[in-house]
């Protein structure tokens, strides 16, 4: 597949452009471009809108917009009506395979009720990939194939079949759907790579060929109404272990600053999701201090410097073991000053202490309250964008 011509400058070239969900591309040869209407922002709600919104928040209730909560299939959404009601979090992801439609109205229709008088919309949030991970199903939704399967396919035929998923996500009351995988996995490490080969869940071993999927994919979910987020930046294409349940095996010492595997990523970019999702890996070539998500060379320095990301940033989930050798209270408090915005607290308890760490935190440091302002800016944004503000 030809590498997408409008692709962000990788370190060494020029000063990339900005690029965030709300920005429209002069030139986007993939997946039938012109046919797509990008989530942009309203004419009608400027940006300004956001920075309203902003300045009549709470403190706590900024720190909500930042942290996310997960509901697990079975267990009732009243379980986190006290969260949602209080404005303190930002939305609730789906997990568990297996929603069925009238499980996922239920759970949309109380949380909604719940957050009804807070001054901003939850995410409803799901990973719909397909193939093994795919969240909703049954009558309402298409089955899925495995991203692998995907990536066989031409961009404009995943494009039209993207906008359907979306629509059927929509449909459901899903607003946020963190997909696609736009990892790269080599041929040679397919099957022992865990995280992402081993499920299928790679659009192919090219990374030209996973960006123009990726872009494809992020366009349909566009077009459908669903806001999307490429995972895992800078990519868990090149570890042997899963972050989720593993401390072994998750160190990358192949990737680079400048890598060619990132192409992928900024093609996925420059087709505008609400955010990127960083991963929970350690890349011992650009920082092997600090797993990607608590990195201020990766986020900040790479993802919004080098390639120019203005939007989102998502933590994968903060539960998981390449994490737990630090202090709950802290791993909200290191996401933000590392330049991140949504971090992922699956359990409640675990969600309540982050915010108290950051809490904290703003209390004793100004800088820092300055770059809570500027994260929750970025999610009301793209909230704004998927019209969830006013």
């Amino acid at each position: 597949m030809v590498l997408i011509a409008t692709m962000i400058a990788l370190t060494g070239c020029a000063a990339p452009a900005r690029v965030g969900p709300g920005d429209v591309v002069a030139s986007m040869p993939v997946a039938s471009a012109a046919s797509v209407t990008p989530l942009s922002m309203p004419e009608s709600t400027t940006p300004d809108l956001a920075q309203q919104v902003l300045s009549n928040l709470t403190v706590d209730q900024k720190i909500g917009q930042l942290l996310m909560v997960a509901l697990t299939r079975g267990n009732s959404p009243s379980g986190l009506a006290d969260l949602v009601s209080h404005g303190e979090t930002t939305g609730v992801l789906l997990l568990g395979n297996g929603w069925g439609n009238d499980a996922v109205s239920q759970a949309v229709n109380a949380l909604l009720q719940q957050n009804a008088d807070q001054p901003v919309g939850l995410y409803i949030t799901a990973d719909q990939e397909g193939g093994k991970v795919q969240r909703l199903s049954g009558d309402g939704f298409d089955r899925i194939p495995a991203a692998t399967v995907q990536g066989t396919w031409t961009t404009d035929d995943l494009t039209t079949a993207a906008t359907k998923w979306a629509q059927q996500l929509s449909a459901a009351g899903v607003n946020l759907n963190l997909a696609p995988v736009t990892d790269t996995v080599p041929n040679s490490m397919r099957a022992s790579n865990k995280p992402i080969g081993a499920l299928q869940r790679e659009f192919g071993s090219d990374p030209d060929l996973v960006g123009a999927h990726a872009a494809a994919f992020i366009q349909g979910m566009t077009a459908g109404g669903v806001q999307t987020c490429p995972k895992h930046f800078p990519g868990l294409g090149r570890v042997t272990g899963n972050t989720d349940f593993s401390t072994v095996g998750i160190v990358d010492s192949t990737t680079s600053r400048d890598d060619a595997l990132l192409t992928a990523f900024t093609a996925g970019m420059a087709a505008h999701p609400a955010m990127v999702m960083v991963s929970l890996a350690t890349y011992s070539l650009i920082d092997p201090d600090n797993p990607a998500a608590f990195s201020q060379i990766i986020v900040t320095q790479m993802l919004r410097g080098d390639l120019g990301w203005d939007g989102v940033v998502i933590s994968d989930s903060m539960d998981a073991a390449a994490v737990k050798a630090i202090p709950v209270a802290q791993r909200g408090v290191d996401f933000i000053k590392a330049g991140g915005d949504i971090a992922i607290f699956p359990g409640v308890s675990d969600l309540k202490t982050a915010a108290a760490g950051i809490k904290q935190q703003i209390d004793a440091s100004p800088d820092f309250a300055a770059l809570v302002d500027a994260a929750v800016l970025r999610v009301l944004q793209a909230k704004n964008a998927a019209g969830l503000l006013g």
